[in-house]
């Protein structure tokens, strides 16, 4: 990873750094990886999304288990050099900086207690009919697609879409009812 980390400016890998301990301190839902590689592509850096979100994951890791510990940051700092030779000058210089003006923000019990299932970011859906295919000539089969943002526990936001026929979308709606009118007793 910490070629990787190279290959990453450091305005980019701060503004990364910082939107982790913002989702750390439960600010925003999470790190938004894909929009954030998009932009270092566009600056003509080659870099993929899978390596962006790992990135992402390891310096979640080492800021919660900083955050878990009370580690001041000078001794962060020390054990990154000891541990991690291979890390470029610039993500420990960021990493200090970030951890030091907004380090002391994440409570040692935050980042223990870190869900361990995603979060539930926004959703998006829109009804079709299917008109034709290559077998059938006239279906007019209506279906919804549903697509749901998530931010899984280290924070990264993906999409997940799924199609429904019209039966399957009237049990869906029926169970989410279920849920709101259970909701309303508590």
């Amino acid at each position: 990873a910490a070629d990787k980390i190279n290959l990453i400016p450091q305005d980019f890998f701060a503004e990364l750094c910082e939107q982790i301990i913002q989702h750390l301190n439960h600010k925003i839902p999470g790190v938004n990886t894909a929009e954030l590689c998009q932009r270092i592509q566009t600056s003509g850096i080659e870099i993929n999304v899978g390596d962006l979100a790992k990135i992402a994951n390891i310096v979640s890791f080492l800021f919660s288990t900083a955050a878990r510990n009370n580690l001041p940051t000078e001794e962060l700092v020390t054990t990154l050099g000891n541990a991690v030779s291979t890390l470029p000058k610039h993500a420990v210089q960021v990493i200090r900086h970030v951890w030091n003006e907004q380090g002391k923000s994440i409570s040692a019990e935050d980042a223990r207690n870190m869900a361990t299932v995603g979060q539930f970011v926004d959703i998006k859906w829109k009804l079709g009919v299917a008109m034709s295919s290559d077998t059938c000539r006239s279906l007019k089969y209506p279906y919804v697609t549903v697509t749901l943002k998530v931010a899984d526990p280290s924070g990264q936001i993906t999409d997940k879409s799924f199609e429904m026929t019209i039966p399957q979308f009237k049990n869906f709606f029926r169970q989410f009812k279920e849920m709101a009118a259970v909701l309303e007793t508590v």
